[in-house]
């Protein structure tokens, strides 16, 4: 067996829940190292919170040149209300923000799968969600989140005035719409492209360029428009219409949330920030569950590590050119799910609740088996 040398994983905890989950995918790692002869190399450090409590800054620029160097990042969550009171600029979503710009990780794909398994654990009708797989693709280093000017200052009648900046140029569109393209090629051939063209001279820039991309260089796949405002609705209504959804970083933020919810818990849904491929086919990423750090169940042993778990397997797939194993990984989540563990989260009658660390190991042992 050829035995893979000098991947290196960059593994960033964060708070609240996120090092008891990011602990279960390290024990993932350390089995596909001893047991597939994957020799993958290991860092750990802190960000967010944690970072901030021991250094004085989110993010420390050691921990920055670490993640440039590695060929993915899995981070678990950061922030919490024990940091709500810092200054903008040292709150722990900064970090997050930081490593997303300044890697250049312009596209984040956050897929919303209804297990079969917990069809009823959703707030929608089980014909509504049975088999959903939507995968939203957002843009992540553009749009109102990163544009200029921004900011909070006084003006003259004795108020304050806030000021966010929503920016696109044509090239940022481009960019996140052929990944969006590529992902249904690979799926169901189709991508509904979300913006508010109708009030937004960037929506209407998002739209023509999305377009121009398809008519150029898809056109064997289906493009659909549609207002951000209406696919909010769509998605409670039939979300099944949808396969990639292609939007902004503000819309996308909103809309992937929602499209979690479907699923019965943000427990269980990964996501992956990708950059661009180099000459040499790498890029530059990082991997994160969508669920927060939930500081009221932190430390208590409630977590569901699946989300983090599934972005492991997105970064095998995506990263590390490991499709078998992730394909192993997502069979063995299925598995333990067929067997009923569920943790507190996801829990009903009938099945048996587990611990953050009994779910990692019993996703373990059906990678043994």
């Amino acid at each position: 067996m050829i035995k893979v040398k000098n991947r290196k994983i960059l593994l960033l905890p964060g708070d609240g829940i996120g090092p008891e989950v990011v602990s279960e995918v390290k024990k993932i790692i350390n089995w596909f190292n001893s047991k597939r002869s994957l020799d993958f190399e290991t860092d750990e450090d802190l960000v967010g919170g944690a970072a901030y409590d021991e250094h004085g800054t989110p993010i420390t620029d050691e921990v920055f040149y670490k993640a440039l160097e590695s060929e993915a990042v899995i981070l678990g969550a950061v922030g919490g209300p024990k940091w709500d009171n810092l200054d903008f600029s040292k709150k722990p979503e900064r970090a997050l923000l930081k490593l997303r710009k300044e890697l250049k990780l312009f596209a984040n794909l956050r897929p919303a799968i209804c297990f079969k398994q917990l069809v009823d654990a959703s707030s929608l009708k089980p014909e509504i969600v049975s088999g959903l797989d939507i995968m939203i693709v957002r843009e992540l280093t553009g749009g109102i989140y990163f544009g200029e000017p921004r900011g909070i200052k006084p003006i003259d009648n004795g108020e304050r005035k806030g000021v966010n900046t929503h920016t696109y140029t044509s090239s940022e569109i481009a960019r996140v719409a052929r990944v969006a393209f590529d992902l249904a090629k690979k799926r169901n051939n189709k991508v509904t492209s979300c913006e508010k063209s109708n009030v937004m001279e960037a929506g209407q820039l998002w739209r023509e360029e999305v377009e121009e991309i398809h008519k150029n260089e898809f056109k064997e796949v289906k493009l659909e428009h549609m207002l951000a405002d209406n696919c909010a609705m769509q998605l409670l209504r039939n979300p099944k219409q949808f396969d990639v959804i292609v939007t902004d970083n503000l819309f996308g933020d909103i809309l992937s949330d929602e499209a979690a919810m479907l699923t019965g818990s943000l427990g269980l849904l990964p996501s992956a920030s990708l950059g661009a491929k180099d000459k040499n086919g790498k890029m530059r990423s990082m991997y994160e569950p969508v669920h927060g750090s939930a500081p009221d169940i932190a430390g208590k042993g409630l977590a569901n590590p699946i989300a983090t778990i599934l972005s492991f397997s997105m970064a095998l797939r995506y990263s590390l050119d490991l499709v078998k194993e992730a394909d192993e990984l997502d069979k063995a989540v299925q598995n333990v799910l067929d067997m009923g563990l569920r943790t507190k989260d996801i829990f009903s009658k009938g099945n048996k609740e587990v611990s953050t660390n009994t779910m990692g190991d019993a996703i373990i042992a059906q990678l043994q088996n």
